[in-house]
């Protein structure tokens, strides 16, 4: 929360009231501008059932997945030998590739469109995660990591939170799946930090 969610805040002399906008705030990101509409709409006043207590909850930290499998199997009817193979061999078995992931992950779609203005781009996939809130952007290169995939992967993570994103959500995660060697890696990147976790994927045939 800002300085100016504070001001609009701290008025209020009811505690019980003054935590209520606190937790909305917290709970569904609300910019000061949404939350001043809540105070103006008397949200707290149209409750239903009013808590005898409302105490302030901690602000959710979230991390990619509750129980990702490790190693991950991704499972092909033939050979991987392309980012397109991996991509036709993901969608094909979907369910099984989320169960791999861990909990909470659902598909929105893929080669979904993102444009800025001036340049269209496509991501490989869009999955959103419903145990962390948020949008999933994933990227298929059939190569080793490079510097400069870090930068391109977050650039698709502010158009997503631009143009996706609602403000209860998280920001949106990243996942860029790399080969090295003979082996398919997950490197995750989470608001400004890249592979918080890495995790080998292995593919059967």
């Amino acid at each position: 929360m800002s300085w100016s969610h504070y001001k609009r805040i701290l008025p209020i002399k009811d505690e019980n009231k003054r935590n209520y906008y606190i937790n909305i705030c917290i709970k569904n990101h609300l910019s000061e501008r949404e939350l001043t509409k809540e105070i103006k709409s008397n949200s707290y006043e149209r409750l239903i059932n009013k808590p005898k207590k409302i105490d302030i909850i901690s602000p959710q930290t979230y991390s990619i997945t509750t129980n990702m499998k490790n190693p991950i199997i991704i499972e092909a009817d033939k050979e991987i030998t392309s980012e397109q193979d991996l991509e036709l061999s993901i969608l094909a078995n979907l369910e099984f590739f989320f169960k791999q992931l861990g909990d909470g992950f659902t598909y929105v779609g893929h080669q979904n469109k993102l444009s800025d203005g001036k340049k269209n781009y496509y991501i490989d996939m869009l999955l959103f995660n419903f145990k962390t809130n948020s949008f999933v952007v994933v990227e298929l290169k059939f190569r080793p990591l490079k510097k400069e995939d870090k930068a391109q992967m977050e650039y698709y993570m502010k158009l997503v939170d631009e143009q996706f994103k609602e403000p209860h959500h998280n920001k949106t995660i990243g996942i860029i799946i790399t080969k090295e060697s003979d082996k398919l890696i997950a490197n995750f990147i989470k608001s400004e930090e890249i592979i918080p976790l890495t995790y080998k994927l292995e593919k059967t045939i």
